[in-house]
C-alpha cells in the first residue's frame, strides 16, 4: 500500500473513531441529564416509547423490582410529565435531550386534544397517549421516534 492510500486509510478509521467516540460521550451526557431530570439512574432503569394507532405511550421501569424507591420516583416522574405535557409544557425532554425535541411544538400546539393517562407499573410507572387528532398523533409519533433513537429504546 503505497503511502497516500495508508494515509487515507488511518485517516478515515480515526474520524470513524472519534465519531464513535463523540456518539458515546452525547449519549452518555444525555443519560447524565435524564438521571437528573427523573431522579433515577438510566442505566438501570429502561424506557419504551410505543406508536399506537391512537397516540402512543411512554413507559419507564426500574430494572430490580425489589428497588422499591425508585420506582416510586419513577411513578412521581411519570405523573409529573403528565401533568406538564398536558400543560404543553415540554421542559423536561427538552433539558434531557438539550435540544428541542421534534413533536413537541404541534403537541404544545394541540394540547387540548390531547390526554395524558398515568398508569402504575410493577416495576414503574407508564403515560398513554391518546388523541383523536391526526396532526397530533403524527407528532406524537415524531417524538417517540426521537427518544426512541436517542434512549436506544425499544418500541414494545
Amino acid at each position: 500500500m503505497d503511502s497516500t492510500r495508508l494515509s487515507l486509510t488511518l485517516g478515515v478509521i480515526l474520524l470513524v473513531a472519534c465519531g464513535r467516540s463523540r456518539d458515546a460521550d452525547d449519549f452518555s451526557a444525555m443519560q447524565m441529564r435524564g438521571e437528573h431530570v427523573m431522579g433515577v439512574n438510566q442505566y438501570t432503569s429502561a424506557h419504551v416509547f410505543e406508536d399506537l394507532p391512537d397516540g402512543g405511550r411512554v413507559v419507564l421501569e426500574r430494572a430490580d423490582a425489589a428497588d422499591t424507591a425508585d420506582i416510586k420516583t419513577i411513578r412521581a416522574h411519570m405523573r409529573e410529565i403528565a401533568a406538564a405535557f398536558t400543560a404543553g409544557d415540554f421542559a423536561k425532554p427538552f433539558a434531557v435531550h438539550a435540544q428541542t425535541v421534534p413533536g413537541t411544538d404541534v403537541l404544545a400546539q394541540k394540547r387540548g386534544a390531547i390526554r395524558y393517562e398515568v398508569r402504575d407499573l410493577p416495576r414503574g410507572g407508564e403515560v398513554r397517549i391518546r388523541t383523536t387528532d391526526s396532526t397530533a398523533i403524527a407528532a406524537i409519533h415524531e417524538f417517540l421516534a426521537f427518544q426512541r433513537n436517542a434512549h436506544h429504546a425499544s418500541a414494545h
